[in-house]
């Protein structure tokens, strides 16, 4: 699965060595997402992963991942594992939406095109309806 957000929180790192002496270590974060109701997701990076992708608060990224859960003394706990972060490029990601002009405001004329042509502007099909009157009662 994937999710896309906004890394807001890098937690410490942990590490220790397994009942087996295995060395383990872990990198959490927490995301939010770019939602109109954006929600807030821990996860972590296990292993080599942890130094796999190292991120920093404010990195937007594309995250995959895996859900687990496992019972330990009859409790449920349920982990977000990450397993691969791609980081959007800023310059793409952060850029300002395209000029919109406001109601009431002329359109900009189109760009010319390679030729030196310009374009004709697009039929507004909601307007454009060639004298065929419509069915609506107003």
């Amino acid at each position: 699965m994937d999710i896309k957000g906004k890394i807001i929180q890098k937690l410490d790192p942990q590490s220790g060595t397994s009942k087996a002496g295995n060395a383990w270590k872990k990198q959490e974060y927490v995301l939010e997402t770019m939602d109109s109701f954006p929600r807030k997701v821990k996860f972590d990076f296990f292993g080599d992963r942890a130094d796999q992708y190292p991120l920093e608060v404010g990195d937007v990224i594309t995250l995959s991942y895996d859900i687990e859960s496992r019972e330990f003394n009859g409790r449920w706990y349920t982990d977000i594992r990450g397993f691969k972060a791609v980081k959007e490029d800023p310059a793409v990601g952060g850029a300002p939406a395209p000029y919109a002009p406001a109601a009431g405001e002329p359109a900009p004329a189109p760009a010319p095109g390679a030729d030196g042509m310009q374009a004709p502007p697009p039929a507004d099909t909601a307007f454009d309806q060639g004298g065929m009157g419509d069915d609506l009662p107003f």
